[in-house]
């Protein structure tokens, strides 16, 4: 680990100076016409180093800074952006946005959100830590990553290790007086490994971020992690076409977490073209699986003091004792469908506000993943997947992955170039989650077992 405190390299970006230009635009906005407007800005920094044998092999090093206005006349919208605040610019985007908007289609469901759900007081949620790395410590970690995955007998090449940093802040403004901005920050660390053996090569990964250096984990982790994985999958064979019960590991589990959040975002149930349209209160899972959204959990991968319409936002049950317990919405949706939103809302610079989940969270079981796979018997561990299909309207769900078959409640050899199959209604009431639980990203999940699924392999 690096012994000397990292240095700023420059000054944090302050979200009040992104205010004055969308004060400005704002005005410009209604003297061009409009109704109501909102308008975002962003400023982000990034610094990246990639080393490749010892080496440096890439430095990326960029600072942006962009401006977008949304305006409605009567029930019609148009969004425009720019990455130009002089004065010019913003008189020519507030009347081109008029312009566009009195052109477009009527929308009955759009405008600003209800202003007494707005934020009054946002908690301070610890997303933006001052410490910016250089180049240099950059380096470092990204060596020091490179160096540990190639001390693992049977790894031939630590494929691009790199270690970054970045910055950013945002400020959201509307004609209703809604005026805040927040600061963020990540440190990210990975590598790809490849291992060899008899000619014969597999490729692995791992990755690490936070929003505060000092919750990485140690860059020696992240190169043994990554090798250990390779290496394990050296001598991968295809298995026989069949119907077995599957686990999901905890680095991809969290993939059947975001098939649901898919499925019960605002704009596609008021569209009616999700497989759980009809399913509000429904028995989906069994009663030992619980799903949370929170956007409150300090220093959280997805944790905002306000959504992207500057709602509001609160813990929500997603998932309670199994049942389906709400919709993700934003104000749009949420007036199509005749509810309120749930704070839900995720703007963009040159869209209208569109849906995200914040900190997603399946709650564990009780049984560890050894347990689960004790308890399976025969069956297959998804370590990897890639090229998912899901029919939005059915839940038919079909992805190719890699990983393990398990035989007599053990793991017997690696398996890859597979296609597992079935329907997420399906699924959903046989999955059993296990104890491992890891927070590590925004959408988390412990690994999971699915019942069985169909196999298609050789």
């Amino acid at each position: 680990m690096i012994k000397t405190a990292p240095k700023n390299i420059d000054a944090p970006v302050d979200p009040l100076a992104l205010r004055p230009p969308l004060d400005q635009l704002l005005k410009l906005a209604k003297a061009a016409g409009a109704d109501s407007a909102d308008c975002v800005a962003t400023h982000g920094r990034s610094l990246s180093i990639s080393v490749r044998g010892g080496e440096i092999e890439d430095v990326d090093s960029s600072e942006g800074r962009d401006i977008g206005l949304r305006v409605m006349v009567g029930r019609r919208q148009a969004c425009v952006s720019s990455s130009d605040s002089s004065a010019d610019s913003l008189a020519s985007l507030a009347q081109r946005a008029v312009a566009m908007a009195r052109l477009a289609p009527e929308d009955p469901y759009c405008g600003l959100a209800d202003p007494a759900r707005l934020e009054k007081s946002p908690e301070d949620l610890q997303l933006f830590d001052p410490t910016i790395m250089d180049a240099p410590q950059l380096e470092a970690r990204a060596l020091q990553i490179e160096a540990e995955a190639l001390k693992t007998s049977g790894v031939s090449q630590a494929d691009g290790a790199s270690a970054s940093a970045t910055s950013s802040a945002i400020f959201f403004a509307t004609s209703d007086g809604f005026a805040q901005g927040w600061r963020s920050s990540r440190h990210n660390m990975s590598v790809a490994v490849i291992a060899e053996k008899d000619g014969a090569m597999e490729r692995d990964f791992d990755y690490n971020g936070a929003r505060w250096l000092e919750d990485t984990r140690p860059p020696e982790e992240i190169g043994r992690t990554a090798a250990r994985r390779a290496v394990a999958r050296l001598g991968a064979r295809k298995m026989d076409s069949t119907t077995l019960p599957v686990i999901f590991d905890q680095r991809v589990a969290s993939s059947m977490v975001s098939t649901l959040i898919g499925a019960i975002s605002g704009p596609s149930i008021a569209r009616g073209v999700s497989f759980l349209k009809d399913k509000m209160d429904s028995q989906l899972f069994s009663t030992a699986i619980n799903i949370t959204d929170n956007p409150l959990i300090k220093r959280g991968h997805g944790s905002r003091p306000w959504d992207g319409e500057g709602v509001a936002v609160k813990e929500r049950k997603i998932i309670h004792d199994g049942r389906l317990s709400s919709w993700l919405l934003n104000s749009s949706s949420a007036r199509q469908l005749g509810l309120e939103t749930t704070g839900h809302g995720y703007r963009g610079v040159g869209s209208p506000p569109g849906v995200s989940s914040t900190n997603l969270i399946m709650a564990p079981g009780a049984l560890s993943r050894n347990e689960l796979i004790a308890q399976m018997g025969d069956g297959l561990i998804v370590m990897d997947m890639f090229g998912p299909s899901l029919n939005s309207n059915t839940g038919d769900y079909s992805v190719g992955v890699s990983g393990f078959r398990v035989i007599g409640g053990e793991i017997a050899y690696p398996v890859s170039e597979i296609t597992i199959a079935g329907n997420l209604i399906d699924i959903y009431p046989n999955i059993v989650a296990a104890s491992d639980l890891k927070i590590d990203a925004a959408t988390i999940s412990p690994s999971l077992l699915l019942g069985e699924m169909a196999i298609a392999g050789s």
